[in-house]
């Protein structure tokens, strides 16, 4: 699989909503977290895939701030798959050039799985092959109450004046300020939600669903998807061309 065999304009952000882990899992009478433990094991082939797509940013869904709603059984399970993917893959992913980096409010989380997170981080910060970020406690709305929250208080301390406050100075606080904006959005198990994820940064993106379940979710569909998306016209407000 390489970029070259795929005509028209790549998608250089590709960002997923990972979804159907659950339902996999109990389509085959197993426990829901067999299925997160799949997905998790799936994320190593897409990340793998992605750089001969010609994708160079790669941002996954992993626990949104609307999770935490689930069983406790469930999230500590899921924080723990957390943790050990970040033990597991850390060696494999900073020898393979790949920067792992994670978005969403970390307060929540336990302290150990943050500091796991800010270890992985500071070790691949100098990566350059592929971006792949890890939206956990993720939400966009949330993002853009701290994000505002933040703009308020600079505006109180004199730091900034109201006039200043534009989509630049939005953007310079959300915690995707250093990635570019979405170019494609695929979400997988035949939802049709976007289910507060990247709200600002994918206003102009490119979306697709799938009826796959994530843990079938396979390179060669991801190829087909970016495919498609090369035979697409962008025009971001503009007219259609001839």
């Amino acid at each position: 699989m390489a970029a070259k065999d795929i005509t028209g304009t790549m998608p250089s952000h590709v960002a997923i909503i990972m979804d159907g882990n659950g339902r996999w899992a109990t389509a085959r009478g197993w426990p829901r977290l067999v299925g997160h433990r799949r997905g998790a094991e799936r994320v190593r082939s897409i990340v793998e895939a992605a750089p001969g797509l010609g994708i160079r940013y790669l941002t996954l869904y992993a626990f949104s701030t609307e999770n935490w709603k689930r069983s406790t059984e469930e999230v500590i399970g899921l924080m723990t798959i957390f943790a050990r993917y970040i033990q597991s893959e850390a060696e494999r992913l900073s020898t393979e050039g790949v920067r792992l980096r994670f978005i969403g409010g970390r307060d929540r989380l336990d302290k150990k799985l943050q500091k796991l997170m800010a270890g992985i981080e500071e070790r691949t910060k100098d990566n350059d092959r592929l971006h792949l970020t890890v939206a956990i406690n993720y939400g966009g709305r949330d993002e853009l109450m701290r994000a505002a929250r933040q703009i308020a208080e600079d505006v109180a301390a004199g730091k900034l004046t109201p006039a200043e406050v534009d989509e630049v100075a939005l953007e310079a606080r959300l915690d995707t300020h250093d990635l570019p904006d979405p170019d494609l959005v695929i979400r997988t198990s035949g939802e049709t939600r976007i289910s507060n994820y990247l709200l600002w940064q994918s206003a102009y993106a490119e979306y697709e669903f799938t009826d796959t379940l994530w843990p079938d979710f396979s390179a060669e569909e991801l190829e087909a998807i970016v495919a498609r998306f090369c035979g697409r016209e962008r025009r971001y407000g503009g007219a259609l061309t001839a």
